[in-house]
């Protein structure tokens, strides 16, 4: 087995165990897609645990720096999933720059930045989430289209936009709040847990705004998903099963918004399949 070879079975083992909603969508790719995707998804999943991890803010930015370092020297690299990624980049048209935006993203996570309007929430998620829908796009490919890489930026803030949703209370509880001053201002919610360390909502605001920004997310999935007719079979069946999830995850969220006061809301593997499976056949989730 060639470097190159070991360094792509280490990226599919990061992938594999780690996106557990998106690896039912990468598995659905061609194999040098898959690979390729896989690479993308270790850096980004690199990225993030830096954000997310422990360290002083000062080791995290050292951290994020010698990311953008080892980027802007990819072809002379001897980690694994760098080696792994120049490989991918050197087969298909993978906006690197994104991973700039990516990085961007964490920085304001780890800086605990909060967003007084949604427009300035659009451009967190844009950062975090868009710039993988367009690094996606660069392994999937589509026909030309102007507006295919807003198309795979609106999916990323859709997925983003849910995930917001889905981790409320784990993201205060962590001292992160991401739903914009001006919502929780027009809805009258102070978010708060209450003694039995649930998110607190005694007149309900809590869960129309959160169907509020339920809706609003749904928006960007009916915008993202004009990409689906753009992919391969192949790549758009990947598309949708990973936009699925998420999207059934906010139809799930918007249902029953309470089910996110105490826990950290996530489908079944069966349904999740489900999902994938009618990605395969073209139906959009």
């Amino acid at each position: 087995m060639t470097e190159v070879e070991e360094a792509y079975v280490v990226c599919e083992s990061i992938t594999r165990t780690e996106a557990r909603n998106f690896y039912y969508g990468i598995r659905l790719l061609t194999r040098r897609r898959r690979s390729a995707l896989c690479a993308v998804y270790a850096l980004a999943r690199r990225i993030d645990d830096i954000g997310d991890g422990d360290l002083p803010t000062a080791e995290k930015a050292d951290q994020l720096e010698e990311v953008r370092k080892s980027l802007a020297a990819l072809e002379t690299a001897v980690d694994p999933v760098y080696v792994a990624l120049a490989d991918a980049a050197r087969r298909f048209p993978i906006p690197l720059t994104a991973f700039e935006e990516l990085l961007d993203g964490v920085w304001m996570d780890i800086e605990g930045r909060r967003y007084d309007t949604f427009d300035e929430l659009t451009t967190y998620c844009r950062c975090v989430a868009g710039s993988i829908g367009r690094l996606c796009l660069g392994v999937f490919g589509s026909k030309p289209h102007p507006d295919a890489a807003r198309y795979a930026d609106s999916l990323g803030i859709a997925l983003q936009q849910t995930n917001i949703l889905r981790d409320i209370r784990e993201d205060l509880m962590n001292g992160r709040v991401y739903l914009p001053r001006e919502d929780l201002e027009s809805f009258g919610v102070e978010l708060k847990l209450d003694e039995a360390g649930r998110l607190a909502d005694p007149d309900g605001r809590l869960t129309a705004l959160i169907r509020h920004c339920a809706a609003r997310a749904n928006e960007w999935y009916e915008d993202g998903l004009r990409l689906g007719p753009l992919l391969d079979r192949r790549s758009g069946a990947c598309c949708l099963a990973m936009a699925g999830i998420y999207r059934r995850l906010g139809e799930r969220i918007a249902e029953r918004p309470s089910d996110t006061f105490d826990r950290r809301l996530s489908l079944s593997g069966k349904e999740k399949l489900v999902v994938a499976v009618r990605a395969l056949t073209g139906r959009q989730p």
